[in-house]
C-alpha cells in the first residue's frame, strides 16, 4: 500500500464508542505522520475529539438525516480518502466507508446476511460483539492496515479549556478533589442517590473536595441537583463544562467514581485512580480500558471485582452480574437490582485504597 495522503474514520455510534476508536486513529497517525485523519460521527458526539491532536477534522451527519443533508455528506465524502476504516459493523458505515474511500476496510458480522459488505471492502474482519473488548475490536482494523497498534485512548483538552475550568472552580486544579458521575443516561446503569451522598461525605470528611459532573439533558440536571443539595460544599458542574473541560477536570483529580459511561472511559484513560460499578453491562467488551494497559488481550473477565492498573472494576451483587441486559426488566428505562443493591462501603472501601488509605476492613464490604 502506497503512504496514504488521507484517512477517514467512521464511527458512528455513541460518545463512548468514538473515545474508543482512537487508539485506532493514534495507530494511523503513528505509521503514516504525514496523513490527514477525518472521523465521520454522528452529530453530539463530536466533542470527545474536538482537542484530539491526531485527527485532522472531524464530521457530522445526523443519526437520521434528511435527505438533502444526507446528499450533501454524500457528496462531500464520495472518494475523498485514499482510506476508509468503517469501525462499526452497521449497514450505514460500511456504505460511507465503501463511497469515501478508494481502499477500505471495515468490521462485519458473522452471520450471512451481512456478507454483501465484505464485497464492498478490500479487507474486512470478524465482529466480535461478546469476547472481544472494544478497543481490541477497532485495533484489528490496524492489522488489516499491516501496521502497528498503539493502545492510548486519547481523552485530550486544550489550554483554552483550562482557563475556562478554572474560573468556574472554587478550589484549585493543584488542590485535592475527586470527581463523581452520578448520571447514566440509561436507568439500567443507575446507583442510588443516597449511596452517591455517602461517598461524597466520605470523601468531604478526608479534606478531598467533591466536583459532580453531568450533561445539560434536563433529567440529569434534575438528579444531579437534588444530590448537590444534600452535600454542602460539593460544586454541581452538570451541565456547565464541555468534554474539553471534563477531560481537564480529571486530568487532575485525585479520584474518579462513576458508572458505565463515556466520562469514565475518559477518566480511566487519563490515569488517574478510577473507581467504576458495573451492573448487567459486559466488561470484557465494555469496561474502561486502564492507562497503559498496552497489550492484545481482553483486560478484564467477565465476572468479579477487579482491578487492572489504575482501574477498579467493582461488579453489582447478583450471581446473573453481568446478564448482558439492559435492566432487570429488559429495556433501558427499567433499574438493575444487582447495581441498587450495591453497598456504597464496598465503593467507599475500593476509593480509600485508590487514594492510598489502605485497604477498608473486611466488614465494609458486605
Amino acid at each position: 500500500m502506497n503512504l496514504p495522503q488521507s484517512v477517514l474514520v467512521v464511527v458512528t455510534r455513541r460518545i463512548g464508542d468514538v473515545l474508543l476508536t482512537t487508539p485506532l486513529i493514534r495507530s494511523v497517525k503513528q505509521a503514516w505522520p504525514a496523513a490527514a485523519i477525518d472521523v465521520l460521527v454522528f452529530a453530539g458526539t463530536e466533542g470527545v475529539l474536538a482537542a484530539n491532536p491526531d485527527v485532522r477534522r472531524v464530521i457530522t451527519v445526523a443519526e437520521r438525516p434528511g435527505w438533502w443533508r444526507h446528499l450533501a455528506l454524500l457528496s462531500e465524502i464520495a472518494r475523498r480518502y485514499d482510506i476508509a476504516l468503517s469501525a462499526v459493523p452497521s449497514d450505514r458505515p460500511t456504505l460511507y466507508a465503501w463511497l469515501a474511500g478508494r481502499w477500505r476496510a471495515g468490521l462485519v458480522p458473522a452471520e450471512r446476511k451481512h456478507r454483501w459488505k465484505t464485497l464492498l471492502l478490500q479487507r474486512w474482519v470478524a465482529f466480535d460483539n461478546l469476547n472481544t473488548h472494544t478497543v481490541l475490536m477497532h485495533l484489528a482494523l490496524a492489522g488489516t492496515l499491516d501496521i502497528p497498534s498503539s493502545h492510548d485512548v486519547i481523552a485530550a483538552w486544550r489550554g483554552q479549556d483550562r482557563s475556562e475550568l478554572e474560573r468556574q472552580l472554587p478550589f484549585a486544579l493543584n488542590e485535592p478533589y475527586a470527581v463523581l458521575h452520578t448520571f447514566p443516561k440509561f436507568n439500567y446503569k443507575m446507583w442510588r442517590r443516597e449511596a452517591w451522598i455517602e461517598v461524597a461525605q466520605w470523601l468531604q470528611a478526608r479534606g478531598v473536595h467533591v466536583a459532580l459532573s453531568g450533561g445539560g439533558d434536563a433529567d440529569e440536571l434534575e438528579y444531579v441537583d437534588a444530590i448537590a443539595r444534600q452535600i454542602p460544599g460539593a460544586i454541581n458542574l452538570a451541565g456547565k463544562l464541555t468534554l474539553g473541560h471534563v477531560a481537564c477536570l480529571l486530568a487532575n483529580a485525585r479520584a474518579y467514581v462513576g458508572p458505565d459511561t463515556a466520562v469514565t472511559h475518559m477518566a480511566a484513560a487519563l490515569g488517574i485512580p478510577v473507581v467504576a460499578f458495573y451492573g448487567p453491562t459486559d466488561p470484557v467488551k465494555w469496561g474502561p480500558w486502564p492507562a497503559r494497559y498496552a497489550r492484545d488481550a481482553n483486560p478484564w473477565r467477565r465476572h468479579g471485582t477487579q482491578r487492572v492498573n489504575n482501574v477498579t472494576l467493582i461488579q453489582g451483587n447478583a450471581a446473573c452480574a453481568p446478564c448482558l441486559r439492559e435492566g432487570c426488566d429488559r429495556h433501558v428505562a427499567s433499574f438493575s437490582d444487582c447495581l441498587l443493591e450495591l453497598a456504597s462501603q464496598r465503593v467507599i472501601a475500593a476509593v480509600a485504597e485508590a487514594l492510598g488509605a489502605g485497604p477498608a476492613p473486611a466488614a465494609v464490604h458486605g
